[in-house]
């Protein structure tokens, strides 16, 4: 129901510009390299220091991709609301080795993968002939929420685990977008960007958690 509420939006917002003139469509994809933010990661952070490198955090290499709108405003202005599929999350892994261990070595980790429908709206300046910085909200809905667990020892994995946790996440992510974009003569586009939620993942409200991540792709206007 929340989704197609944003696509209705999406679509009358279109619709209702659809008197100006030079309206553009393309496409966008690429990588994603998301982790977990806040008060919460933190602390956690703080604690795993203690570890002296035994277990560590990391972010989360994804994909993305999507469409988009681009609709003139005038001057170097222009909007251009999208719609993107985009993978988030956060990975935590520790090993278990040292020379008083021999050849012996232990390893376990947790990674969680998120999947995003992204509905950006931003507004796009152009600075010079083909490249615009751009930047504006976001409403990202949470697809499915994925745990994996896996643990191994001498190199041979013993366990290994996917667990939904859709349930204890909040559904809609609140956001602001932002980055730059080079678009070629011939339509050819380099993309890069920056997401900051804003919304807490945690469904309970328990814990600070935000969503954080960095794009980078290519696309295509029409």
């Amino acid at each position: 129901m929340v989704m197609k509420k944003i696509f209705t939006l999406v679509i009358l917002f279109v619709a209702g510009t659809a008197g100006f003139s030079q309206i553009q469509t393309g496409f966008s994809a690429g990588l994603s390299n998301a982790r977990w933010k806040g008060d919460a990661m933190t602390n956690l952070n703080d604690l795993l220091e203690l570890s002296n490198g035994i277990v560590a955090t990391s972010p989360v290499n994804g994909i993305y991709a999507g469409g988009f709108v681009e609709i003139p405003l005038g001057g170097v202005f222009s909007v251009q609301p999208g719609v993107y599929y985009t993978q988030k999350g956060y990975e935590m892994r520790g090993e278990l080795a040292g020379k008083n261990l021999g050849f012996l070595s232990a390893g376990a980790g947790a990674t969680v993968r998120s999947h995003y429908i992204d509905v950006p709206v931003v507004i796009k300046a152009e600075l010079v002939k083909g490249l615009q910085l751009y930047a504006g909200p976001q409403i990202s809905y949470l697809i499915k929420n994925d745990l994996r667990v896996d643990a191994g020892l001498l190199g041979i994995s013993l366990y290994k685990d996917n667990i939904d946790i859709t349930r204890q996440f909040n559904k809609v992510d609140f956001g602001i977008a932002g980055g730059a974009t080079y678009t070629f003569d011939n339509g050819i586009s380099i993309n890069t960007g920056y997401d900051h939620g804003l919304t807490r993942l945690d469904k309970n409200n328990m814990t600070e958690t935000y969503n954080r991540g960095f794009k980078v792709g290519v696309g295509f206007r029409f």
